[in-house]
């Protein structure tokens, strides 16, 4: 897609739909001088400069990627219309888009029936679920995994419920056993799983914490915001073999209670859009409200009446909706980009464990892949952590050839399980992490590796000398007269 061709056409659909009503006369309150603004954006575009390159694949630091074109096109022609999905009233078709965008998440989820809306953001849709799970169980709390996003521990202090950290299993997911524990307490009204943990990208185990939670009649929800469209890949048996994705806890997922996934993240939208998804549509009844200045022009639940945010941008359904018209939620339409990024992580991963630099920390097991610069002689906490900060602050600081990394701390504990012989003299270190988010990260994985290698292999730089202390300055002879000042 040529942006130059369509960004100038979605601008011009408001104006074109707009002329139908008539010709009026701006206020001249909104109006700028023409060299004014040309001399704003100047400063503006200059400003903008100071950024990274997430849209190239030598970033591969934090799970950030650019938009797809069809969802610049559609946000910007949406936006002309400044549509709030509130309400209906607040933009018919954004709403109607934003109800069949729902729908396919639902159906890629296999959800057999569902209620739901995008949110500005993940933790507002993990916000609504806990706020839901409050209402279904009060009195209980929440459990999740220790390798969970912070937002749960938080939104629980929020909503004034207590929430619970489950110990996680030498590979990042929620261990089972001590899930049970716990619900024993009767404690516990929901568990969260997470598929697709913001550090490793580890993937709980869905199926059995779901029977588990059946068990002790807690509810379960899931916080897909980043692994969630791997649920496409997953629904092909042969991709999923392929890849080495593991289907037991993505069929499972379609038995819970709640989803929250964020299609901001690997459905190619702008920030921000996140969603949330319910099981039982009934729980509608947790959001009734009434406002004696809106008024309804649809029969149904309008997308207000199950959502705890008020106004949301028409814009970001807009965009959702003309990008899944052209990338569907099937394993060959939006999940080929998935699908490369997975291969690029299991690439990545192989040539790690075949290199001397680099160790690597997990296995992938979606596109996150961590690792650490191989210490040299007796290795310990500290010289990784080093090590690590070294290669992140060099590749960043490369005008010629840079590259962007992320860090992910690791306690001590979790260390150990993974790695036997590394001493302990630190309460923990920081790996390396890199999020491949981008599936042209696949074509760059050799690059990517070399680079990183070579970062890896080059010596600390020499501690400064040290100091004889400071010099000595003579004392200036004055004059009688100067003295006297």
């Amino acid at each position: 897609m040529d942006l130059r061709y369509w960004l100038p056409r979605a601008a011009e659909v408001a104006e074109r739909w707009g002329e139908r009503f008539g010709a009026f006369a701006a206020h001249p309150s909104h109006r700028v001088d023409e060299a004014d603004f040309t001399a704003a954006f100047e400063r503006f575009a200059k400003r903008l400069e100071h950024n990274y390159p997430f849209f190239h694949p030598r970033y591969a630091g934090q799970m950030v990627k650019p938009p797809h074109p069809a969802a610049l096109v559609g946000y910007l022609a949406a936006m002309r219309f400044n549509p709030n999905n509130h309400a209906y009233e607040g933009g018919p078709a954004t709403n109607d888009m934003e109800r069949e965008c729902v729908a396919a998440l639902a159906a890629m989820f296999g959800l057999p029936a569902h209620v739901g809306h995008l949110t500005s953001s993940g933790t507002i849709a993990n916000l609504e679920a806990l706020y839901v799970a409050r209402q279904s169980h009060p009195g209980r709390g929440v459990a999740y995994s220790s390798q969970a996003h912070y937002t749960h521990s938080r939104m629980c202090h929020v909503l004034g419920v207590t929430g619970h950290a489950v110990p996680a299993d030498a590979d990042g997911r929620m261990d089972p056993g001590a899930l049970e524990e716990l619900l024993r307490t009767g404690r516990v009204g929901t568990v969260v799983v997470t598929c697709g943990t913001t550090g490793l990208g580890a993937v709980d185990p869905v199926h059995e914490v779901l029977a588990l939670a059946r068990r002790y009649g807690a509810r379960v929800h899931v916080d897909a915001a980043y692994g969630g469209f791997f649920a496409l890949l997953a629904g092909d048996r042969a991709q999923a073999r392929e890849l080495g994705i593991d289907t037991a806890p993505w069929r499972a997922v379609a038995g819970c209670d709640s989803v929250t996934v964020d299609p901001h993240k690997h459905g190619l939208q702008p920030y921000g859009c996140g969603a949330v998804l319910f099981a039982d549509p009934a729980i509608g009844r947790h959001f009734a409200h009434d406002s004696p200045y809106t008024y309804f022009t649809d029969a149904d639940l309008h997308l207000g009446e199950i959502s705890l945010e008020c106004s949301r941008a028409g814009a970001s359904a807009a965009a959702l909706w003309l990008t899944l018209q052209l990338l569907p939620l099937t394993a060959q339409g939006l999940g080929a980009g998935l699908a490369a990024s997975r291969r690029a992580a299991l690439a990545w991963a192989e040539r790690i464990e075949e290199s001397g630099e680099l160790t690597l920390h997990q296995r992938p097991q979606l596109d996150i892949v961590t690792y650490f610069p191989t210490p040299a002689g007796a290795p310990s906490l500290s010289a990784i952590d080093a090590a690590s900060e070294r290669v992140l602050r060099r590749g960043m600081a490369d005008e010629h050839d840079p590259v962007y990394l992320s860090v992910l701390r690791v306690d001590a504990a979790d260390f150990a399980r993974r790695h036997r012989g590394v001493a302990a003299d630190a309460d923990g270190a920081r790996v390396l992490r890199s999020v491949l988010i981008k599936p042209e990260a696949e074509a760059w994985v050799p690059r990517l590796h070399a680079r990183v290698a070579a970062l890896a292999a080059e010596p600390p730089a020499p501690a400064p000398a040290a100091s004889p202390g400071p010099v000595p300055v003579p004392s200036p002879v004055l004059s009688p007269e100067e003295s006297a000042r």
